[in-house]
């Protein structure tokens, strides 16, 4: 067996009997092979028996910039806020994986052209964490980091950098705990990491920074309008969804249009939207987590409805159709159950499954059966935006005896009183 002389990080050839692969060891705790990422940033793992030799290409050498933030005279500032995700990342040769990027030098120094744009005057991490693994308290204390920022009469307005799994609930709930919001608030995100060819993280954050600076006073979500680089869109917070696990343009608006189509250097506006006032922004972050979400399936047994019931004070349901579920005379009919405990107190609101569209009592009598069980049907709103709306609600003292109308109140753009797509 070849003797091989390289270190995690260093860029090599490997020379095999029929066969020559270049790429960057990575960090390896089985000694009986070597570990290798491709240039296509697959990895891939060869037995050192196969290897007749190796040729170094490359050392690894630990990079160290300029820890000096770039000030652009005359530049407009925004606040940035990063909680983690794949665009507040980068990779670490060595592992073959990836670590975050917290400085702001070396984030000028990865992202050159949102510093050439605006001067990031003040730069807040309350937390890393993947999306996926955020909560409430998440939410919560985001807000009030926004709402700080926010408040900074220099401050022009605020980006968020974000994982995508979790995003839109994310911007559903900063929807709701900020009121009266008087600048942007932008979240943005990146599907590929920054060192890799076809990351999208640069043009997401230069489209955030033309909506950070924008007249739309609204919580928005921002990112590529398809798999090109070629322009962003701003969405609602209370009307998207992460509609594909892996391309670019994950997020797509939800019964509604784009607030706008956004370039690197301008913005076009394609909707009626907020627009950005004087005076403060209120922080409202009462919550309650005793909500869950309930996907309905054929030959769902109703008793789902106790669990919950004892341990909830509401869900969603995603129903079938134009908001169905089993009918009273159904073997497994759901109404029973559901009539015995809203009339407890608890509180069951129906979004629709098929995501598009919306929910209608007054189709079939399945719906109406429903409706005089005291089932609040939720027009065109997302589920997902129904779980966090229905968790705000109930977090606030005194709300719970007219729940109905405030879940029917338009609080952030979260309902449609048509649909026009």
């Amino acid at each position: 067996m070849a003797e091989l002389n390289f270190n995690p990080g260093d860029i090599v050839v490997l020379h095999l009997a029929k066969d020559e692969i270049e790429g960057t060891i990575l960090e390896n705790n089985d000694s009986s092979f070597v570990l290798l990422k491709l240039k296509s940033g697959y990895n891939i793992g060869i037995p050192k028996e196969n290897i007749l030799a190796s040729t170094l290409v490359k050392k690894f050498k630990e990079e160290k910039g300029n820890e000096h933030v770039p000030i652009k005279s005359g530049a407009k500032s925004i606040g940035l806020i990063i909680t983690g995700g794949t665009i507040a990342s980068k990779l670490d040769s060595r592992t073959g994986g990836v670590h975050p990027l917290v400085n702001p030098a070396e984030l000028a120094r990865f992202y050159p052209e949102l510093f050439s744009k605006v001067n990031v005057k003040k730069v807040e991490v309350p937390f890393k964490v993947f999306s996926e693994a955020m909560s409430s308290e998440h939410w919560i204390a985001l807000a009030q980091k926004t709402k700080a920022m926010l408040d900074d009469p220099e401050i022009q307005g605020v980006i968020i950098t974000h994982g995508t799994d979790t995003l839109h609930y994310t911007a559903a709930a900063l929807s709701f705990f900020l009121k009266e919001l008087t600048k942007p608030v932008v979240l943005t995100y990146s599907q590929r990491s920054v060192d890799r060819a076809s990351s999208d993280a640069h043009l997401n954050l230069q489209c955030a920074a033309q909506m950070a600076l924008s007249d739309a006073a609204e919580v928005m979500l921002v990112g590529h309008a398809s798999v090109n680089d070629d322009f962003c869109y701003a969405l609602r917070g209370t009307k998207v969804r992460k509609l594909h696990s892996s391309r670019r343009d994950a997020f797509k608006p939800v019964n509604a249009e784009p607030l706008a189509r956004v370039f690197p250097d301008k913005v076009e506006f394609l909707s009626s939207y907020n627009k950005r006032h004087s005076g403060k922004t209120e922080l409202d972050i009462s919550f309650s987590d005793k909500v869950a979400l309930v996907k309905f399936y054929p030959g769902q047994d109703a008793s789902i409805l106790d669990f919950y019931a004892l341990k909830y004070k509401g869900i969603i349901i995603e129903a079938a159709g134009l908001g169905h579920l089993p009918p009273s005379d159904a073997p497994h009919s759901w109404l029973p159950s559901l009539k015995k405990h809203i009339r407890n107190g608890f509180v069951v609101g129906i979004a629709a499954q098929t995501v598009f569209g919306r929910v209608d009592p007054y189709v079939y009598s399945t719906g109406r059966e429903l409706l005089d069980a005291g089932v609040i049907f939720l027009e065109d709103m997302l589920a997902e935006t129904a779980l966090i709306k229905l968790g705000w609600v109930l977090g606030h003292y005194g709300w719970k005896k007219n729940v109905k109308e405030k879940m029917l109140e338009n609080v952030a753009g979260e309902l449609n009183d048509r649909i026009v797509l």
